[in-house]
């Protein structure tokens, strides 16, 4: 793409398998700022018509060498680099993000697709086994087995409303699933119709100058959700991606299960990210611990699946952390939120939480329309513990402070937390004894513990887990980040006695 930021307008079509493809209907995009644009509305239709160009290019790609896959992918992150510009324009328009947010999330979402190629590349993701014939063996012999991970077809993979670019179009689960041998169909999401474009424009050039079959990607834009349905439902699809909310998630999810061949649904769907703060630490640093957790908690207009919302701390301690997380809160302004509809739910949110049991005001504010302002609550762990809806998600910069009044209740308070993405201590050496009786509990409820920091930002490596148990994720054993992400969309496949002519590539 050349020219200047803003010296295009977006076409508004959908991309079916190489083929830019218009609608019936359209609907209008609506931008935090400049200018909106129609898009084509999808239906179940172009959904059956992706799906079937996608199961006709898994006979292709499904089996091309591990090096074309990763060369793919190269491809696609450089195409991606080469838009950065409009990118950066039309994305920081369409959801109020700032363009330092966009860039960087730009190079995590390039960074993946090149970490996935190096990957790839290397085969140790395919877990390749062998046990030789061993035909003198007695009582019986044994045949000559090979066993190795196999892609497992088209993947439906759901765009996130807070990340436009890094959990969207060619975010980690399109990255994964392409990695794997997977083609993929996206169901755009409908707050930044005009990222998404441009991002699948790059895919396309991608597919074009490396020779894949065009059935390989697709993206649907906008459409109900009998577009969703449809794509969750069909036949030809063996797994989908989603990040989104627990509502729309689990709807999906149960549509999953009910096919008639149920499939994986791999869903991000909730956090609220408790930090356990120990008597020690707050002791030698508990203003800065606030101020810190402040930071994060605002972060991003706390649109972030990693939003610490929650701070559990000895009541002999919480003045100290209120203080310091209300001065810190106070000097941060009104922010964009994504959406008209996050920030109406965000508001729905902050009236739950107020008006809940015991709940007392630590600082409040006022935010209308599209903006977002930080508030601060405090409850008692009694409260906390009779009252389960405090413990839902607010999609937003609220913080909420539960104070316990000795070590028991503090623990009691762990084991009542769901399933989350992260849980974190802050903790001294003078705390080891606390830690390690709090440690097996949030390792059972959370897929990333950390210490000593804040959970906001998702290292993109080999080691990075992200996703837990339910709500936070549909499938607590697989992770939605990290080179591990690529092992959802693959099955393991035992070969017995097969010449060696017939074995895949991969085991010759």
């Amino acid at each position: 793409m050349n020219g200047s930021a803003t010296d295009f307008t977006p076409h508004g079509r959908h991309l079916i398998a190489g083929d830019w493809v218009e609608g019936a209907a359209t609907f209008r995009s609506d931008p935090a700022s400049g200018p909106a644009f129609d898009y084509a509305v999808g239906t179940p239709h172009l959904v059956d018509r992706a799906c079937v160009a996608a199961e006709e290019a898994f006979w292709t790609y499904g089996y091309i060498a591990r090096a074309a896959r990763a060369d793919f992918l190269d491809t696609i992150a450089d195409e991606i680099e080469a838009r950065g510009p409009q990118i950066t324009w039309i994305g920081t328009a369409e959801t109020g993000l700032p363009a330092a947010r966009l860039e960087g999330e730009r190079g995590r979402t390039t960074g993946q697709l090149r970490l996935f190629a190096e990957h790839i590349r290397k085969g140790e993701y395919l877990d390749r086994r062998h046990d030789p014939a061993l035909p003198e063996r007695q009582p019986a012999s044994r045949p000559d087995l090979w066993m190795v991970q196999r892609p497992i077809g088209p993947v439906a993979v759901f765009g996130a409303s807070n990340f436009p670019l890094a959990f969207s179009t060619a975010g980690g689960d399109t990255a994964s699933a392409l990695a794997a041998g997977c083609p993929v169909v996206v169901k755009g999401h409908s707050a930044h119709p005009g990222t998404g474009e441009i991002v699948a424009e790059a895919i396309k050039a991608a597919v074009d100058k490396t020779g894949m079959p065009k059935g390989v990607f697709s993206l649907i834009q906008g459409g109900k959700r009998d577009v969703g349905q449809a794509l969750v439902q069909h036949p030809l699809i063996k797994a989908v991606g989603f990040t989104g909310s627990l509502g729309g998630g689990r709807a999906l999810f149960d549509l999953c299960a009910q096919r008639s061949e149920p499939i994986p649904f791999f869903g991000e769907l909730g956090s609220i990210n408790p930090m356990f703060l120990l008597p020690e630490a707050m002791s030698a640093r508990g203003a800065e611990i606030g101020a810190g957790w402040a930071g994060s908690l605002t972060m991003g207009a706390g649109q972030f699946c990693t939003n610490p919302g929650i701070a559990v701390v000895l009541e002999k301690d919480a003045d100290t952390l209120a203080e310091a997380a209300k001065a810190a809160l106070s000097d941060v302004g009104a922010q964009v939120m994504l959406t008209d509809g996050i920030a109406s739910a965000y508001r729905d949110g902050v009236e739950r939480v107020s008006n809940g049991t015991g709940v007392r005001e630590v600082l409040t504010s006022m935010c209308n329309q599209r903006d977002a302002t930080p508030f601060l609550f405090m409850v008692s762990g009694k409260d906390w513990l009779g009252n389960h809806a405090l413990g839902d998600e607010v999609f937003g910069p609220l913080g909420l402070i539960v104070t316990v009044k000795d070590e028991a209740e503090m623990l009691k308070v762990a084991h009542s937390f769901e399933g989350q993405l992260t849980a974190t201590l802050h903790m001294d050496d003078g705390d080891a004894e606390l830690g390690r009786k709090l440690l097996p509990i949030i390792e059972r409820k959370a897929g990333r513990l950390l210490a000593n920091g804040f959970p906001t930002g998702v290292e993109v490596c080999d080691t990075m887990v992200h996703g837990g148990p339910y709500p936070a994720s549909t499938n607590f054993g697989a992770t939605s980040v990290g080179t591990l992400a690529i092992r959802r969309f693959l099955r393991p496949v035992c070969y017995q006695n097969l010449p060696g002519a017939l074995l895949p590539e991969d085991l010759r």
